[in-house]
């Protein structure tokens, strides 16, 4: 980065052109930026690409956090330089959502593409953002840091819960239908439930995804899950901006921390703390960046299940007593890794610079030294056996997933007859008038990569029925997604998906499906010849969409590959 000085007219034209390009690149941008040739002399230039904006509860605090992260990479002798991208929440449960990951993951490689800068420190939080930023992370390769929000607190109790989180609103609407509550008691949940900004306060995908870097080791420990408000927060975001100067002086780059061992890592804290089942999506689209097969990373998937337990609880994984403020007192991401160790890959380097075995021993719980044992236990006292599955069967020849740690012990198995709808629209209608009945399997097709087309997320009809008490009497199957709050009897990502001609096309109203967890399974109780007959009179007619959208459903994969967009689908 010093090649201004050596400019002279007998250089080679090789080495000049060299030297000028340095100079009318990075150099020459910076100093019309007001940077001084001494300032930037020498010094590596870090980008910064942040998510924040003014409509997303959990990206609102990211300026405040890149101030820190500003002031870190300043005090290790780098160049902060910050740009932005896009951040969608997903409380807007359309078909937009999952296609905004490819688009952040896009725009990074664009602008590091573009401009040449020797280290990265991705800003983001929520759903698809964080899942977006890896990718980008992996497929760039630079030296690498991720920092996040932070999850939101918990609002007051309601309905016999000691806290609430912001989904409890749409349980509310559920138990005002069915007569439970008033209108009055609906606005007051509505108006409590996430009493702060950041990436909600419950383990959903959110949240899930923000610990995963942690456990992937490209984010600082207790960078997952310290609140968004707590000053631990800016310290940690001031820390990485330090650290990533490092990491671009010991060459340390992405894909040194984003490998096999480490996605073998990452899952099985996903099974350890019954995390979002959109992880698993994300984590196979990230698999495929680092050129990882679906299938290898599914099979993990299916092997975890079997081989880790349940050792940590949050709301809704099995309880609606705890939220992230607690997990994160009780010792979060770390204590769950310490208890994890012999099942994982403790040899992999971590953006400390340090292995993932050395971080496990030189952590310090500054919170509380011992974990919250309702909380977080070590592998000999579990709480549950396979927080999350797959599931195969004639309704889902290539994958499916549920999460066991949010679905009763009375609805493990189960079999119902089906009510179809072939969108989120008309099946919550359908709930809304409370015309689902106990014994009922609610299909909802057409939801995924392709037929959304964007694999919408089918929240609020599960936590509608769970608020009119059928929690415990009807599932719902789909090849859309969930939310990583939902719990009950559900199935997603159902694959092939139903406007791929998949099996799930071919049900109809009154048709036995039976589900069964510990079996992994999930099945049409119809004849082949049936279902044959059924194929061959079945039509579909995509939705109309323009744009982005229809790009997306020309590329998109299905579920069980990740959905990740590939000119294989052309």
């Amino acid at each position: 980065m010093e090649d201004y000085k050596y400019l002279t007219k007998d250089m080679p034209p090789s080495e000049m052109l060299r030297a000028i390009k340095a100079l009318n690149g990075k150099w020459q941008m910076l100093t019309l930026l007001g940077w001084s040739v001494d300032d930037i002399a020498g010094k590596p230039v870090i980008a910064i690409a942040n998510t924040c904006s003014d409509i997303c509860p959990g990206h609102v605090n990211l300026r405040q956090v890149s101030d820190a992260v500003k002031n870190g990479i300043i005090q290790a002798g780098g160049i902060p330089v910050e740009f932005g991208t896009i951040g969608v929440c997903d409380v807007s449960q359309n078909g937009y959502v999952l296609p905004t990951r490819d688009v952040i993951c896009d725009s990074i490689e664009l602008m590091v593409g573009a401009h040449e800068f020797d280290g990265l420190v991705l800003l983001g939080s929520c759903d698809k953002i964080v899942p977006g930023m890896l990718m980008a992370a992996a497929r760039c390769n630079l030296p690498t840091i991720m920092v996040t929000g932070g999850p939101a607190l918990g609002g007051p109790g309601f309905n016999g819960r000691a806290k609430t989180e912001n989904t409890a609103a749409y349980e509310a609407w559920g138990m005002y239908q069915a007569g439970k509550i008033s209108l009055d008691d609906v606005l007051r949940v509505t108006k409590t439930v996430m009493p702060t900004i950041g990436s909600c306060s419950y383990y959903g995908t959110a949240n899930t995804m923000s610990c995963i870097s942690e456990a992937l080791g490209l984010q600082l420990p207790d960078g997952g899950a310290t609140p968004a408000v707590y000053a631990d927060r800016l310290r940690i975001a001031k820390a990485s901006g330090v650290r990533v100067v490092e990491l671009v002086r010991q060459n340390i780059r992405a894909r040194d921390i984003l490998n096999y061992e480490s996605l073998q890592n990452a899952v099985a804290f996903l099974m350890a703390t019954g995390g979002s089942t959109n992880a698993i999506l994300h984590l196979t689209a990230l698999a495929n960046e680092l050129g990882i097969e679906a299938e290898k990373i599914m099979n993990e998937f299916d092997q975890m299940s079997e081989k880790i337990p349940q050792i940590a609880r949050i709301y809704p994984s099995g309880t609606e007593d705890y939220l992230m403020e607690d997990f994160y007192f009780s010792g979060g991401v770390p204590r769950v890794m310490e208890y994890l160790k012999t099942e994982l890959n403790l040899d992999v380097m971590t953006c400390t610079g340090s292995t993932l075995k050395e971080n496990i021993e030189n952590h310090i719980y500054w919170q509380n030294k011992e974990a919250d044992s309702e909380i977080i236990r070590p592998l000999s006292d579990p709480f549950l056996k396979g927080s999350l599955a797959i599931l195969h069967g004639n309704l889902a020849p290539d994958s499916a997933v549920c999460k066991p740690a949010g679905i009763p012990e009375s609805m493990r198995r189960f079999t119902g007859n089906a009510v179809c709808f072939d969108c989120e629209e008309d099946a919550a209608l359908a709930v809304s008038e409370l015309k689902i009945k106990p014994g009922s399997v609610v299909v909802i097709r057409y939801g995924g990569p392709k037929g959304e087309p964007g694999m919408r997320e089918m929240c609020n009809v599960l936590k509608f029925m769970i608020g009119q008490g059928l929690g415990e009497s009807v599932s719902l199957i789909t090849d859309g997604r969930f939310s990583g709050t939902n719990n009950g009897c559900f199935v997603g990502h159902i694959s092939p998906e139903a406007a791929e001609g998949g099996p799930l096309a071919l049900v109809k109203d009154g048709d036995k499906i039976c589900i069964d967890i510990d079996a992994k399974r999930i099945d049409l109780l119809v004849s082949p010849d049936e279902l044959e007959l059924r194929r061959k009179q079945w039509s579909y007619t995509p939705k109309e969409v323009r744009g982005y959208m229809e790009r997306y459903r020309k590329l998109a994969s299905s579920a069980g590959s990740g959905a990740i967009l590939t000119t294989k689908n052309i």
